[in-house]
């Protein structure tokens, strides 16, 4: 299959697991009417983006209420679901930042722990420590589907471009990276970053956020995105709730490293 359908949804994220639970289903199911094969969520979809919430909304597989909830949505809607990301709880009681992606009959396929933690001081920007809550995970993220290969990562991952490029050296041709990046560091990066991952490994890059949400203690930048081979913007949300729908082309992806073939040209011999 060569040319897919994506929805990427962004909704906004409130202190209430059930509310934010109920808002993903319906921007779901308003991506699966438009007919999207695939659907995306954003990065702590269920949770505010804050230490404080990351343990008292933490789920451990297979037994939580979110996860339940993207396993049951994937296997009825016929679709494969990239649940951004939730706190996770594994049985030592470690917190990370985990995306869930389940197939059309509601399989788990793909769990993908937050590699870089978020640890940044910006003075009269933004002060942020993720490490004082989460722990990182230490798994390159890239599964089949039936629509291709497809790696995931999760927001401050994107600054890493040899994770990007392993992936795409793992086969992936879409890049899907649940994110929320703030009101500093969204207007100075997030563009940027997308399209520079997708234009380095000629890939299609996703990147799905929270809505901007003035009265939350951390304000995502929104805007979420897809960018395609060629570095170009295929489509681009604002800060409001909204769901991207786009029709995607794998075999641009073959076009462009035959016509560039920058993959080809890497000095292997020089460095790895």
């Amino acid at each position: 299959m060569s040319v897919i359908k994506v929805g990427i949804c962004q909704m906004i994220v409130e202190d209430d697991k059930e509310v934010n639970i109920n808002k993903a289903e319906k921007h779901i199911r308003k991506a699966v009417k438009e007919g999207a094969e695939l659907i995306v969520l954003p990065e702590m979809f269920n949770c505010p983006y804050e230490n404080s919430f990351f343990p008292k909304f933490a789920e451990e597989y297979p037994n939580g209420k979110t996860i339940a909830f993207l396993s049951d949505m994937a296997r009825e809607n016929k679709i494969y679901l990239v649940g951004g990301s939730i706190p996770e709880r594994d049985s030592q009681g470690n917190i990370y930042n985990t995306s869930f992606t389940f197939d059309p009959n509601g399989n788990m396929i793909g769990k993908h722990r937050k590699m870089h933690l978020f640890d940044i001081d910006i003075p009269n920007g933004i002060t942020f420590k993720e490490s004082d809550t989460l722990s990182s995970g230490n798994d390159i993220t890239v599964f089949d589907t039936e629509l291709g290969r497809v790696g995931v990562a999760i927001c401050y991952d994107i600054r890493f471009p040899e994770l990007m490029r392993k992936m795409v050296l793992q086969g992936a041709k879409m890049i899907i990276i649940p994110a929320a990046f703030n009101m500093t560091t969204g207007p100075a990066h997030w563009e940027m970053l997308f399209r520079m991952r997708a234009l380095d490994n000629q890939v299609y890059m996703l990147g799905c956020a929270p809505a901007r949400n003035k009265h939350a203690s951390y304000t995502s930048y929104g805007n979420s995105i897809i960018t395609e081979p060629w570095g170009n913007i295929v489509e681009r949300l604002d800060e409001s709730e909204g769901v991207i729908i786009q029709s995607i082309d794998l075999n641009r992806i073959n076009k462009i490293r035959q016509e560039l073939p920058l993959l080809k040209h890497r000095r292997k011999d020089i460095y790895n």
